[in-house]
């Protein structure tokens, strides 16, 4: 594996080099790894008071996330290929598509199939995509996608996303711009494998404020409709109970949002939107986190010994999937809970349900933080 080199030293072959702005008084700590790429492309490496985030250029992911030397994802190597879609971002649209078939515009549209033993389209286009780091400093990076039309998904999409660390973690958001014609059907989620502390996902406790979950075909997954968490044994994770051998691959919704201060001391949020809701480039944002998204709702994993690790996002995601990792392979059966903050279920192609439609040069924005305790 190559070692780190300073980012404003080395460009990547084919990559924009990344501009280093530190701020007054900071070393520009972002590292880029370069020449020759690695095989999950370039890398940028994050520090800031305690927290270390390893994030790749190939699905824009987040390889790596540690507080004070401690796992809060489950990583992986930069020389590794990503397994399965540890870390990566979503897009335009999460969890799967049923058949890879949907109807958009009275045009019936047919997607590959990735998920080729279900049967589905899964996880979006960009998951694969080489993105280009842009921007880096000691505790913030930016890496954007063009995501070009296709005969499954027709329209042109600007995908960019920030990773910025703070006192609370990792903050990630992600934003889609229309640069195409035609509206565009959009969903985007992050796919990280949270990690408490020791042991497996069997040791530790769960807490997600959530009512209703979707039940879906034992199968090939395909949603058959929301029901209360009571409903079905060990699903009610509202007051937090140990997960042991419960296996979850399902979808949550009706999520309890508490009050937060989504917004900076400029009084612009936290993705850089104006409080009108326009993105930084001034475009028009649709669910961007404003005064309408202040409230977050925060999952919790927590290990035997009190520690853990919390995810929290606002109302631009008001579905979370949430898999034990069930895994024929010994070394990644349940060794990380994947919790998932989406825009839309599954299959809301076909269902529409909370499916986000941009109209041209309209933006979507979205954001999560992953926090140490």
């Amino acid at each position: 594996m190559s070692e780190p080199t300073p980012v404003a030293d080395v460009p990547v072959p084919g990559t924009t080099p990344p501009v280093v702005e530190p701020a007054p008084g900071a070393p520009p700590t972002a590292t880029l790894t370069t020449s020759p790429v690695p095989v999950s492309g370039a890398q940028v490496v994050l520090e800031r008071d305690g927290y270390r985030a390893e994030l790749a250029a190939v699905g824009a992911t987040l390889r790596a996330l540690t507080f004070e030397g401690r796992d809060l994802v489950v990583p992986f190597a930069a020389d590794q290929v990503r397994p399965g879609f540890r870390g990566a971002l979503l897009a335009p649209w999460p969890n799967r598509v049923t058949d890879g078939r949907y109807e958009r515009d009275g045009v019936e549209r047919q997607l590959a199939l990735n998920e080729v033993e279900r049967g589905h389209a899964l996880h979006g286009l960009a998951h694969w995509a080489d993105w280009t780091f842009d921007q880096a400093q000691a505790a913030r990076a930016s890496a954007s996608f063009v995501l070009v039309p296709s005969d499954g998904y027709p329209w042109r999409l600007a995908l960019s996303v920030v990773y910025e660390l703070g006192d609370d973690g990792l903050t990630t958001t992600v934003t889609a711009r229309n640069v195409g014609e035609g509206t565009a059907p959009y969903g985007t989620a992050p796919h990280p494998y949270l990690v408490a502390g020791e042991g497996r996902v069997d040791d530790w406790t769960f807490d997600l404020p959530a009512a209703s979950y979707l039940e879906v075909t034992d199968d090939r997954l395909v949603p058959v409709g929301t029901r209360p968490v009571g409903d079905r044994e060990g699903f009610d994770f509202r007051e937090g109970h140990a997960i042991g051998d419960l296996f979850v691959d399902h979808a949550f919704t009706d999520l309890d949002f508490g009050p937060a201060d989504g917004t900076s001391a400029d009084g612009a949020s936290a993705d850089g939107a104006s409080p009108d809701g326009a993105s930084a480039d001034g475009a028009p944002a649709v669910g961007a986190p404003g005064e309408a998204q202040e409230a977050r709702v925060t999952a919790t994993v927590t290990a035997r010994d009190g520690h853990g690790v919390t995810m929290s996002w606002g109302r631009e995601l008001p579905w979370v999937q949430v898999h034990t990792a069930d895994r024929p392979e010994p070394e990644n059966d349940r060794v990380g809970l994947a919790v998932e903050p989406m825009t839309c279920p599954p299959d809301a192609f076909n269902s529409g349900h909370d499916l986000v439609l941009l109209a041209p040069g309209e933006s979507h924005a979205a954001s999560w933080t992953i926090t140490a305790f």
